[in-house]
């Protein structure tokens, strides 16, 4: 399954449009304060951001089918320390890096630009 997330992140990153962002090469994973459990469990989803506030970020996202979530709209908490540009405005299409928490809940440990 791990191996079958990656090769679907890896494809999706190396899809023209994601090339065209040069300035935005990819996610380093390497400087966020997750456990590697959290990290083997990450799923990633192209959505549009709506609003970023303090804290959290809400999204309009593609269905998830490793997680079982239909497309929608949604609040999803910005993980302290998540990867994301400075730049990002409403209307910005996204990848998301989701991580499960604890808790059970999902939230945002990376986003960049697609």
């Amino acid at each position: 399954m791990k191996t079958l997330i990656l090769a679907a992140f890896l494809s999706m990153a190396a899809t023209p449009a994601v090339l065209a962002q040069s300035s935005h090469s990819g996610m380093d994973h390497s400087n966020m304060p997750m456990t590697a459990e959290q990290m083997d469990g990450a799923v990633h989803a192209n959505a549009v951001v709506n609003s970023i506030g303090d804290g959290t970020a809400n999204v309009s996202h593609d269905p998830i089918p490793e997680i079982g979530w239909p497309a929608m709209t949604m609040d999803l908490t910005l993980l302290d320390g998540a990867e994301m540009s400075d730049d990002l405005t409403p209307g910005d299409s996204v990848i998301l890096m989701l991580v499960k928490g604890d808790d059970g809940m999902y939230a945002i440990g990376g986003m960049m630009p697609k």
